[in-house]
Formats: C-alpha cells, structure tokens, sequence
C-alpha cells in the first residue's frame, strides 16, 4: 500500500517539479536574445534585455528581422561618447522608419560604456530605428526626471562580443558631409543585424 502510495503520488510530483524547473531554466535561458551586428570593421554581438525594456528591444527587433538596418552607416561617431547608426546610408540619405516608441529610460538601465540605447529627438518619445553603443560611462543621458533634457536615453541591451569593434569604430576619422557633423569619412557599415540566439 506503502509503495503504490509513493507510485501514485510522489514520483509524479517529483517529475512535475523537476519539468517546471526545466522550463524555467529555459525560459530564462532564452529571455534575452543576442544579436550579430556585422559591421565593416568587424563583429558585434548584443545581448538585449527584454524585461527591462520590452518595447524597445521588440522595435530593434521588428527592424533587424526586416533588414532594415542592412547597408546602413555608423553616421555619428564621436570618440570616448558614442557610435550612432541605423538611420542613414553612405550618401547621408536617410531612411524612411516607422512610427516612434514609448521612451523606457526610466526602466533602470543606465548609459554605461558597452550599452545599446534608443537615439532620440528632443521629443522624449521620439525614438524610431537609430541607435547608438556608448563608449564610455555617459551617466548624463540617464533619467533623472521627466523633462525633455531629463528623461533620458533608453538602453536595451549590452554588447558582450566585439567591443574592440565599437572602440575601432569610434577611433575613425571624422568630418562634415553635407549639413552633417561627426561623420566618418570612410563609410562604417552595418551589413546585416540578425538574432543568433
């Protein structure tokens, strides 16, 4: 009776637990997916953190898998700051992008070097497809408040491959192309954007 008991009752609860905790373990193994940034000068991989910044990362995303970002430049690079992408081709010709997103800045991720975040307007929800990776500690474009200067940079993810390549691509030779600033004046481009993992 003793051992029908344990049959009936106990070995499938204990089945029951260690299943949960492999789907757990699995959900939390893919929660973050990670991005390859082909580049010009090298490789990028980006883990993006979807519980911090939901809507971005679904926007990055929705992007990456339209090829959207395919052939288009780092057309903002300025050293021991940023690199900024994902709006405009070599010719400074600017892509047509969707409409903007919600701002999540205030979601606690911080502007420190290796971070991904939303480049934006003035407008504080204004951000669309261009991005930038900072390269260094930029704790000025967190959120402080909710004015438009306060607000804020969203950061949705974090490189943890290719970092030598941001910094490669923030050492670039820079100029004035048309009315814009700060452009490298040997295209950087981004080949392709896709999920790997």
């Amino acid at each position: 009776m003793h051992r029908q008991y344990l049959n009936k009752i106990i070995v499938p609860l204990i089945f029951f637990i260690l299943f949960n905790l492999f789907c757990i373990q699995l959900k939390s193994a893919h929660a973050n997916p990670k991005v390859l940034m082909e580049t010009s000068k090298g490789d990028i991989t980006i883990k993006l953190y979807v519980n911090e910044a939901p809507i971005t990362v679904r926007n990055f995303l929705s992007y990456a898998s339209e090829g959207f970002y395919n052939n288009l430049i780092f057309h903002r690079v300025i050293p021991n700051f940023m690199i900024q992408g994902g709006g405009f081709d070599s010719k400074m010709s600017q892509k047509t992008p969707k409409a903007p997103i919600i701002n999540e800045a205030r979601r606690g991720l911080n502007n420190k070097r290796g971070t991904i975040a939303m480049a934006r307007t003035n407008v504080i929800n204004s951000a669309t497809s261009q991005f930038f990776i900072n390269v260094a500690d930029n704790d000025f474009l967190n959120h402080k408040d909710n004015t438009s200067r306060g607000f804020g940079y969203a950061v949705f993810g974090e490189v943890i491959k290719g970092m030598d390549v941001v910094d490669s691509i923030a050492r670039v030779k820079t100029g004035t192309y048309k009315r814009f600033g700060d452009v490298p004046k040997e295209p950087v481009i981004i080949k392709n954007v896709s999920v790997i993992e």
